[in-house]
């Protein structure tokens, strides 16, 4: 018997389908991870939509001022600042990422007011931020990198001890929030190293940690 190979519209359906199993899949999953932390379900879905499409939009705050001319005296011994004769490239912008900062802050304030675990909340996303902030590092040309797996383990267990039974909201807020503090608020200082025209807090990597931290710390605990 002769096979044939197969068609290339075969192909291309066979992959779309497999990408919409695997959204799908990952949709559910998502739907699971906010109702268990306390997200209401018929808001389930406005929330995952909002985080996605909010992921692509940035909120220019304020702007650094790009670092002073330099000019080196001609015995090469004196040093001054001076102000440039030509026009000053802008410094760096500091923008606020709608997906991975404004939406997780806002479902953190939600928990934080419905759940009435205030001292445990401030507590677990204390110990987060700071273990975070010690982590954290600058990768020049990207932003601010942490080790992955490190924020939703650490926020997992501290919501543990303190909560136990009600662990879900308690890691959610530990996890996005001490992620976003220890590793872009806490390192505001040090943006202008990482050497980009516009910085973003909770952008780029750090959406995915704060998203992925605050979820898959929800569904440890």
């Amino acid at each position: 018997m002769l096979l044939l190979p197969l068609g290339v519209p075969f192909v291309l359906l066979l992959g779309l389908l497999l990408a919409l199993f695997v959204l799908l899949v990952e949709l559910r999953v998502l739907a699971y991870a906010y109702r268990k932390i306390g997200v209401q379900p018929r808001y389930v879905f406005a929330v995952m939509l909002l985080t996605l499409i909010g992921s692509e939009v940035d909120i220019p705050v304020y702007a650094l001022p790009s670092p002073p001319s330099v000019r080196i005296s001609a015995s090469g011994s004196e040093r001054s600042e001076i102000a440039a004769t030509r026009p000053r490239r802008r410094g760096t912008v500091v923008a606020v990422n709608v997906g991975g900062a404004l939406i997780p802050a806002l479902i953190s304030l939600y928990l934080f007011l419905r759940f009435g675990m205030p001292a445990r909340m401030l507590l677990a996303t204390a110990v987060v931020a700071l273990v975070v902030h010690r982590m954290a590092y600058v990768v020049p040309g990207s932003g601010i990198a942490v080790p992955m797996l490190v924020p939703p383990l650490l926020a997992a267990g501290a919501a543990l001890l303190l909560a136990f039974r009600r662990a879900p909201p308690v890691a959610y807020v530990a996890g996005s929030m001490g992620t976003l503090i220890g590793a872009d608020l806490l390192n505001l200082s040090r943006v202008a190293e990482v050497g980009t025209p516009m910085v973003s807090v909770g952008g780029a990597g750090t959406f995915d940690g704060v998203f992925l931290t605050g979820i898959i710390a929800g569904l440890l605990a």
